[in-house]
């Protein structure tokens, strides 16, 4: 995803000069080491995300007070350290209605709605 291009599409949206004083992004990408084995380093990720899911948080967040508008791209395949997995877009009124969405949308979408497997390194 071009970050800087989608912005621009929505800023281009009908209502987003009355309704959107603040924009929030996500850019995850693949961690060199593991989380979950002792910072042990991997060299790939394979990720499979649940499109149907995250459309549904995103559909149930875009609900929530001073939303505009939630962008999502989740990539799926097998991914290198610093590659782009997850993109979370969130434009709204002001950042406590703001940030709090962004959080859990990314905290549910990784939860609930990715899985993945590390390979490490020999």
């Amino acid at each position: 995803m071009d970050i800087s291009k989608r912005i621009a599409e929505m800023k281009q949206q009908p209502g987003f000069q009355d309704n959107v004083g603040m924009i929030l992004i996500h850019n995850g990408t693949v961690r060199g080491w593991s989380r979950q084995d002792n910072k042990k380093k991997v060299v790939a990720l394979e990720v499979t995300p649940d499109l149907d899911k995250i459309e549904s948080i995103r559909q149930e967040l875009l609900k929530r007070d001073g939303i505009y508008d939630i962008v999502t791209e989740a990539k799926t395949g097998c991914f290198q350290p610093g590659d782009d997995l997850l993109f979370l877009i969130v434009a709204g009124d002001i950042r406590e209605n703001i940030k709090p969405v962004l959080a859990e949308m990314l905290d549910r979408v990784k939860s609930e709605a990715i899985s993945k497997k590390e390979i490490m390194a020999e």
